[in-house]
């Protein structure tokens, strides 16, 4: 099965290591220290202009990506019912 996670960006849902809520990872400097490495590293897609509310964790080929979304983690997970 695939996902949408808005801004016309599907992925592959055996893919998916996790869905999480930015405003509660954030609030460890262990999360924030690793979304800010994989910045660095041009790991992070933003897929919406406005404020992101989530991302999503992608594994492709041993290789991690993060995907930047506007939808709230649980309307992406009742999407495919991961």
């Amino acid at each position: 099965m695939y996902l949408n996670i808005g801004g016309d960006v599907i992925l592959y849902d055996q893919d998916i290591v996790g869905v999480f809520d930015l405003d509660k990872i954030t609030v460890f400097k262990v999360n924030r220290t690793y979304l800010s490495t994989m910045e660095k590293k041009g790991k992070i897609v933003n897929t919406t202009e406005n404020l992101p509310k989530s991302f999503v964790l992608f594994t492709n080929d041993r290789e991690d990506i993060v995907y930047l979304s506007h939808l709230l983690p649980s309307t992406l997970l009742k999407r495919n019912n991961i």
